[in-house]
Protein backbone atom coordinates (compact mmCIF):
# COMPACT_ATOMS: atom_id res chain seq x y z
CA UNK A 1 0.00 0.00 0.00
CA UNK A 2 0.82 3.58 -0.57
CA UNK A 3 0.27 7.26 0.95
CA UNK A 4 -1.17 10.24 -0.37
CA UNK A 5 -2.04 13.47 0.26
CA UNK A 6 -4.87 15.00 -2.11
CA UNK A 7 -5.40 18.85 -1.82
CA UNK A 8 -8.59 20.44 -2.16
CA UNK A 9 -9.90 24.09 -1.41
CA UNK A 10 -13.35 23.28 1.11
CA UNK A 11 -15.82 25.82 -0.74
CA UNK A 12 -14.76 23.44 -3.98
CA UNK A 13 -15.32 20.01 -2.21
CA UNK A 14 -14.83 19.43 1.34
CA UNK A 15 -14.84 16.44 3.75
CA UNK A 16 -18.29 17.03 4.82
CA UNK A 17 -18.87 16.67 0.84
CA UNK A 18 -16.66 13.47 0.54
CA UNK A 19 -18.05 11.74 3.40
CA UNK A 20 -21.98 12.37 2.57
CA UNK A 21 -20.94 10.26 -0.66
CA UNK A 22 -20.52 6.93 1.64
CA UNK A 23 -19.18 4.12 0.11
CA UNK A 24 -19.74 4.90 -3.43
CA UNK A 25 -16.75 7.80 -3.06
CA UNK A 26 -16.19 10.45 -5.31
CA UNK A 27 -14.03 11.12 -8.43
CA UNK A 28 -10.60 12.63 -7.56
CA UNK A 29 -11.17 14.78 -10.96
CA UNK A 30 -10.31 18.45 -12.32
CA UNK A 31 -5.86 17.87 -11.73
CA UNK A 32 -4.21 19.78 -14.47
CA UNK A 33 -0.67 19.71 -13.44
CA UNK A 34 1.37 16.81 -14.95
CA UNK A 35 3.33 15.82 -12.00
CA UNK A 36 0.07 15.90 -10.17
CA UNK A 37 -1.81 13.62 -13.11
CA UNK A 38 1.39 10.77 -12.81
CA UNK A 39 0.97 10.47 -8.90
CA UNK A 40 -3.11 10.30 -9.72
CA UNK A 41 -1.88 7.30 -12.08
CA UNK A 42 0.23 5.65 -9.48
CA UNK A 43 -2.87 5.18 -7.15
CA UNK A 44 -3.82 2.00 -6.25
CA UNK A 45 -7.01 0.37 -4.79
CA UNK A 46 -6.39 -0.03 -1.37
CA UNK A 47 -4.24 3.25 -1.03
CA UNK A 48 -4.50 5.57 1.37
CA UNK A 49 -4.45 9.54 1.18
CA UNK A 50 -4.62 12.54 3.48
CA UNK A 51 -7.83 14.73 2.48
CA UNK A 52 -5.97 18.63 2.89
CA UNK A 53 -8.52 21.53 2.96
CA UNK A 54 -6.15 24.00 1.11
CA UNK A 55 -7.39 28.08 1.13
CA UNK A 56 -7.31 29.39 4.41
CA UNK A 57 -7.29 26.49 6.77
CA UNK A 58 -4.60 24.60 5.58
CA UNK A 59 -5.16 21.19 7.50
CA UNK A 60 -5.21 17.57 7.22
CA UNK A 61 -9.16 17.02 7.80
CA UNK A 62 -9.41 12.85 7.23
CA UNK A 63 -8.31 9.86 5.35
CA UNK A 64 -9.58 8.13 2.32
CA UNK A 65 -9.24 5.21 0.38
CA UNK A 66 -8.66 4.79 -3.45
CA UNK A 67 -11.67 2.14 -4.36
CA UNK A 68 -10.91 2.82 -8.49
CA UNK A 69 -7.50 3.71 -10.37
CA UNK A 70 -7.36 5.72 -12.74
CA UNK A 71 -9.34 6.34 -15.26
CA UNK A 72 -9.85 9.35 -17.87
CA UNK A 73 -11.06 12.50 -15.91
CA UNK A 74 -14.90 12.54 -17.02
CA UNK A 75 -13.87 16.60 -16.78
CA UNK A 76 -10.97 16.91 -19.18
CA UNK A 77 -12.17 17.71 -22.99
CA UNK A 78 -8.73 16.78 -23.99
CA UNK A 79 -8.29 13.52 -22.78
CA UNK A 80 -5.19 14.27 -21.25
CA UNK A 81 -6.04 13.86 -17.77
CA UNK A 82 -7.03 11.07 -15.04
CA UNK A 83 -8.97 10.74 -12.21
CA UNK A 84 -9.52 8.11 -9.48
CA UNK A 85 -12.54 7.58 -7.08
CA UNK A 86 -12.01 7.87 -3.57
CA UNK A 87 -14.22 7.25 -0.39
CA UNK A 88 -14.13 8.49 3.08
CA UNK A 89 -12.66 6.30 5.90
CA UNK A 90 -12.21 8.53 8.86
CA UNK A 91 -11.88 12.24 10.04
CA UNK A 92 -8.92 13.06 11.84
CA UNK A 93 -9.50 13.63 15.53
CA UNK A 94 -7.55 16.24 15.55
CA UNK A 95 -7.07 18.05 12.11
CA UNK A 96 -3.02 18.66 11.36
CA UNK A 97 -2.41 21.99 9.94
CA UNK A 98 0.77 22.68 7.84
CA UNK A 99 1.78 24.94 10.45
CA UNK A 100 2.31 21.54 12.59
CA UNK A 101 3.53 20.09 9.43
CA UNK A 102 6.30 22.75 9.00
CA UNK A 103 7.18 23.16 12.71
CA UNK A 104 7.99 19.34 13.00
CA UNK A 105 11.25 18.83 11.99
CA UNK A 106 10.90 15.28 11.50
CA UNK A 107 8.61 16.17 8.27
CA UNK A 108 10.69 18.66 6.86
CA UNK A 109 11.18 16.85 3.88
CA UNK A 110 7.54 15.95 3.41
CA UNK A 111 6.78 17.27 0.04
CA UNK A 112 3.61 19.42 1.76
CA UNK A 113 6.69 21.43 3.54
CA UNK A 114 8.12 21.59 0.27
CA UNK A 115 6.05 21.95 -2.58
CA UNK A 116 2.97 23.08 -1.34
CA UNK A 117 0.99 23.64 -4.61
CA UNK A 118 1.09 20.19 -5.63
CA UNK A 119 -2.41 18.90 -5.65
CA UNK A 120 -1.89 15.35 -5.48
CA UNK A 121 1.30 14.00 -3.84
CA UNK A 122 3.07 11.05 -2.16
CA UNK A 123 3.81 10.75 1.34
CA UNK A 124 5.81 8.56 2.95
CA UNK A 125 5.32 5.24 5.59
CA UNK A 126 7.58 7.66 8.68
CA UNK A 127 5.33 10.74 7.22
CA UNK A 128 2.19 9.07 7.50
CA UNK A 129 2.64 7.82 11.12
CA UNK A 130 3.41 10.45 12.40
CA UNK A 131 1.11 12.71 10.87
CA UNK A 132 -1.77 9.93 11.64
CA UNK A 133 -0.05 10.38 15.77
CA UNK A 134 -0.62 14.48 15.44
CA UNK A 135 -3.98 13.81 14.17
CA UNK A 136 -5.20 11.40 16.98
CA UNK A 137 -5.54 8.19 14.59
CA UNK A 138 -4.52 4.93 13.62
CA UNK A 139 -3.57 4.89 10.13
Amino acid sequence: MAYWLLKTEPETWSWEMQVKRGARGEAWSGVRNHVAKNNLIKMTKGDAAFFYHSGKTKEIVGIVTVIREAYPDPTDETGKFVAVTVKAEQPMKLPVTLDAIKSDARLGDMILVNNSRLSVQPVTPAEWKLVCSLGKVRG
